[in-house]
């Protein structure tokens, strides 16, 4: 009789501690859980308030770069275009008439010239906005010829070919991949003594390609996250901007060989919103 009671206290102990291990168990499930899930928002949160920074800088910088062009513009027709027409206006004034035939032949002459020359200002301030041939002609013409430019400078060896251009962007998307790869080649002449600069294009599904490969000093993606965040010029910033517009995507690497470095643009074939 006795072994039965203590046997029983035994098995009564052992479900007791097995309850409380299960239990203990449970708990430390739960706890583990709702410590993870708060972590994970923290993170959440963290690469929430990351991407907020990184579009409020993106947007900062595109609304910098349009107040410098804005800006740059009022002064070239305030400073340039201004003065120009004002002289013009003086040669032009009403006592034109009471002049002799000589002296108002020389004064429209001189008029003229003044006016020949703010049109070609005023000209070369529209060219800067939407240059014509790519207006005209479209984007491969565009980016050919300003290739084709530098490589008649003599000081670097530069080319452009277009594998598959049949379906054209949309001009919009055309005037903003001309000015990413004007922005790419202005920073790799400024800063990378480069020997050679090629760009080519190519299409693959729904997307279209540009790379930028070249021989100088370059960067990779990583070093592009950072300077394209916190560096003080607005030309990485307004790549990353033009880029988050047209929804695409970029890449700085060096190639496998290590002798080049490429930037790849990526642009999905579909219309702007």
């Amino acid at each position: 009789m006795f072994f039965l009671q203590a046997n029983g206290t035994g098995i009564t102990t052992t479900l007791f501690a097995g309850t409380m291990g299960m239990l203990t168990l449970a708990i430390t499930i739960v706890v583990f859980v709702i410590f993870h899930q708060r972590k994970v928002l923290r993170y959440n949160n963290l690469l929430k308030k990351a991407e907020e920074e990184k579009q409020k800088i993106l947007l900062n910088a595109s609304i910098r770069f349009q107040e410098e062009e804005r800006n740059r513009i009022a002064a070239d027709l305030h400073d340039d275009a201004g003065p120009l027409l004002a002289t013009a206006r003086l040669y032009l004034n009403e006592n034109l008439v009471n002049q002799d035939k000589v002296q108002q032949l020389q004064s429209i002459y001189s008029a003229k010239q003044i006016l020949d020359d703010a049109i070609l200002l005023i000209r070369n301030i529209s060219h800067s906005l939407m240059p014509p041939t790519l207006k005209n002609f479209g984007l491969e013409s565009a980016a050919v010829d300003v290739f084709q430019k530098m490589n008649a400078s003599g000081k670097v060896h530069a080319s452009a070919r277009f594998h598959d251009y049949r379906t054209r962007l949309k001009t919009e998307q055309e005037l903003l991949v001309f000015r990413v790869i004007q922005e790419i080649v202005s920073n790799i002449l400024k800063h990378s003594n480069p020997g050679f600069i090629h760009l080519t294009q190519n299409v693959n599904a729904n997307k279209m390609y540009f790379r930028v490969h070249h021989d100088g000093v370059g960067i990779v993606q990583d070093e592009y996250e950072k300077l394209s965040h916190n560096a003080p010029g607005l030309g990485l910033k307004n790549i990353a901007s033009r880029i988050k517009v047209l929804r695409g995507d970029i890449l700085y690497e060096i190639d496998a060989s290590k002798t080049y470095y490429k930037v790849t643009i990526e642009v999905p074939m579909l219309p702007l919103i």
